[in-house]
């Protein structure tokens, strides 16, 4: 089972608080949107869908228990509360979608269905639908992916390097460019795994190498300013990073220090690029073929 940095069932919510990974696993109780908030901004939770995930369930353990004299009421404790979460990391794009599709919902049920209780179950039913939607993307995508990477690369066994955290600590299991590997490796077709740092918050040190460990995925942690050399002199197959934002013309902007991958890349090894937000597939972008 992979690792799962959020645990939900209904009314109740626990994060595994980040910041003190990897030398120690706390899961952290989330009574309410305030909890949740504090969790995003504090950076015991990131990771663009862990961050709305966690925002939308924070704010379904704190409806249950409640009681609204009216729709309107519950519409407007909804949007405000929606609203004061995605304030909470701005630069998020996944938490600024799901707070637009809430409130929309909410607005939208409350148009067909006269009973104010059964409105709020339907809403806190819709934001379980996310948690379990997440995690089936995310194993299509890492299915996909790894399917993709085999055709081009052409190998049965890939040495592969990624860079930053997507992968179960930063979803809501399994995860999205880490999540290719995961696959691959479930499938025997990994080799070797090396991840960078990551700086200056070093998410690859201390999250994607904790993950890697954890699954008993042959792996190596490895300097950022190591990459050109590694890819030289290890054979590295592909590379495999999240992606902030990918736009229509395929450009991406992610984490300090891809750029430097991505040229290193264009010029030794096939890049492979995952948008980590929207869990979507791009390999390999125009200006990155593969020689």
């Amino acid at each position: 089972m992979s690792l799962l940095a959020i645990k939900y069932k209904r009314g109740h919510l626990e994060i595994l608080n980040q910041l003190l990974l990897p030398h120690e696993s706390v899961y952290e109780e989330i009574t309410g949107a305030e909890d949740g908030w504090q969790a995003i901004r504090t950076m015991k939770v990131r990771g663009a869908p862990a961050i709305a995930l966690v925002g939308a369930l924070s704010l379904a353990v704190e409806l249950l228990p409640v009681s609204f004299s009216s729709k309107e009421e519950l519409k407007n404790f909804v949007a405000e509360k929606l609203q004061y979460l995605t304030t909470a990391r701005p630069t998020a794009v996944n938490i600024m979608e799901a707070a637009k599709h809430l409130t929309l919902f909410v607005k939208d049920s409350s148009s067909k269905i006269n009973d104010t209780e059964t409105v709020k179950v339907e809403l806190i039913t819709e934001i379980e639908g996310m948690l379990e939607k997440d995690l089936s993307d995310n194993k299509a995508l890492g299915r996909l992916g790894a399917e993709h990477m085999l055709q081009l690369v052409g190998a049965d066994k890939l040495k592969v390097l990624t860079h930053c955290n997507t992968g179960s600590l930063a979803t809501s299991g399994f995860g999205t460019a880490l999540g290719v590997i995961r696959h691959l490796s479930e499938q025997d077709h990994i080799d070797h795994v090396f991840c960078t740092e990551t700086r200056p918050y070093n998410q690859g040190s201390r999250l994607t190498a904790y993950e890697l460990v954890y699954e008993n995925i042959p792996s190596t942690l490895v300097a950022d300013s190591m990459v050109s050399l590694l890819m030289k002199t290890k054979g590295v197959h592909a590379v495999v990073v999240g992606a902030d934002r990918v736009v229509a013309n395929g450009d991406t902007a992610n984490k300090i220090g891809t750029y430097q991958i991505a040229i290193a890349g264009k010029e030794v090894i096939c890049q492979l690029n995952i948008m980590e937000s929207h869990s979507m597939l791009l390999c390999p972008p125009p200006a990155l073929t593969c020689r």
